[in-house]
């Protein structure tokens, strides 16, 4: 299969990969070619920015929590749809969990047998920038890095003696110098970039980037680059079988389930493959607001995703009527999942800068919040004790990200049904808060690594 790819990665975190893959994308979108965007690791946020530039669903490749296999078919099945793949890495190109680099963007890279272009942040230095380059080169040359975007430029003669040297000792091309900017269009909180939902200005700033990549960046380079690599091949022929959802094939009721989705800009941290994954099961999606909704309607069961009740508890602590009505749904017995900001929405309370925002009880659990992360990275969790979702012994392979603690717990750690082999958890090493037919957790998983979660899901819906 021809598949023009590239990746967008970076010496390390912050260097600003991330709004320029933006402008590439959405600079690309602009001339009529349809762009597939990647998110390399976990994340939700710049995923969504991704998401919005290309006008196309933005997916995630990890191979920590999802195995080589089903990350190349994905990549491969999805690929196909566009002209071009373009793939954001995330920190650095060989930051990895291991000294083999393992689950970093350079191990992507040569999974996906795709170049790689290096934005590097030049601040305050000149030549050393050569030298940085030309290690990354080195360290393992089966990593194809094609070329190089000169970030937060000072001026033209930086940049002159920027592009000599690199081109000069490392033998690749300078494909663009973006300046430094004055202007901030990405607003960044203390998980990186804004989300898309959260302002009223979102296209705008992708505009912005497009722009700084029209004006900045060598994009028929970029372009060449992404379509000289050769063609990618399916291990198997597919044929008329998603290599993702393999699983569409099988009927575990004929009357799909009605799943509620609580999607807002509260809750808004859901992986497309989760939802993709209830679907090709058969279920029905029903998109709930907390924030507006005044009542919730007949669902068979309940998915709370991640996101940021902290910044709308004032608002999710307002809608009495949805918080009451899911709290009698949960006591009655309908089947509710949630990870992290979910867990939070379904304790007593949020305690911010000392007020006390009420939240839906159906946890006894009242949270707080650090101005440090309380849990950061991958997860990785054995089923201890019985759940809705996961049979006992079943290794559980997620990430983390929450600056909310645990201020008090009234519930009895033999209600955790997970225990931590890595992250931090809920509490006391464990994870995993079930009460009647909820499980809520901090850990996020992706369904293409736990492919069981969704098919518990479904018949807990059905046998309700």
């Amino acid at each position: 299969m021809k598949c023009p790819r590239i990746i967008i990665s970076a010496l390390r975190g912050g260097a600003g990969k991330t709004v320029l893959s933006i402008g590439i994308i959405f600079a690309w979108a602009k001339k009529g070619k349809t762009i597939v965007p990647f998110k390399k690791g976990p994340d939700y946020i710049d995923a969504g920015w991704l998401a919005m530039a290309a006008d196309h669903p933005c997916h995630n490749l990890d191979t920590f929590m999802i195995p080589e296999h089903r990350v190349r078919d994905s990549f491969l099945f999805r690929a196909q749809k566009g002209d071009v793949a373009v793939i954001e890495g995330n920190r650095g190109l060989y930051d990895g969990i291991d000294t083999e680099g393992a689950t970093s963007t350079a191990e992507l890279a040569k999974l996906l047998d795709t170049p790689v272009i290096l934005c590097i942040d030049c601040t305050k230095s000149t030549r050393t920038m050569a030298a940085a380059v030309l290690g990354c080169i080195r360290f393992d040359p089966d990593v194809k890095i094609r070329g190089v975007i000169l970030n937060r430029v000072a001026g033209t003669r930086h940049e002159n003696v920027l592009r000599k040297n690199i081109e000069h000792h490392c033998g690749i091309p300078v494909m663009g110098a973006v300046p430094k900017l004055r202007k901030q269009s990405f607003p960044e909180r203390h998980m990186g970039l804004v989300p898309t939902p959260e302002h009223e200005w979102a296209t705008a700033s992708v505009e912005a980037a497009s722009q700084i990549a029209t004006q900045y960046l060598d994009l028929e380079a970029l372009a060449k680059v992404a379509s000289e690599e050769g063609p990618l091949v399916f291990p198997n022929d597919c044929g008329e079988i998603d290599p993702v959802f393999p699983e569409t094939q099988v009927s575990i009721s004929e009357n799909g389930p009605k799943i509620g989705i609580v999607r807002d800009s509260a809750f808004q941290f859901y992986y497309p493959e989760n939802i993709e994954s209830l679907v090709s099961l058969g279920a029905e999606p029903l998109f709930l607001n907390a924030l507006t909704d005044q009542s919730i309607p007949r669902v068979d069961a309940l998915y709370i995703g991640g996101g940021f009740p902290e910044t709308h508890a004032e608002s999710l602590a307002r809608n009495q009527n949805f918080r009451k009505e899911l709290k009698a749904l949960a006591e009655n017995g309908l089947p509710i999942y949630a990870e992290c900001g979910g867990l939070m929405y379904l304790g007593e309370k949020l305690i911010l800068d000392g007020t006390a925002y009420p939240m839906a009880g159906v946890l006894p659990i009242v949270f707080g919040f650090s101005k440090k992360p309380q849990g950061h990275g991958y997860t990785l969790l054995e089923v201890t004790g019985e759940n809705p979702c996961f049979k006992i012994g079943t290794e559980i392979r997620g990430h983390e990200f929450h600056y909310s603690t645990v201020l008090e717990w009234r519930g009895d750690d033999r209600d955790l049904a997970f225990s931590m082999k890595r992250g931090a958890g809920f509490v006391n090493g464990r994870d995993g808060v079930c009460h009647k037919n909820v499980l809520a957790t901090y850990t996020h998983i992706h369904a293409l690594g736990m492919p069981s979660w969704a098919q518990a899901v479904i018949r807990e819906g059905v046998q309700k």
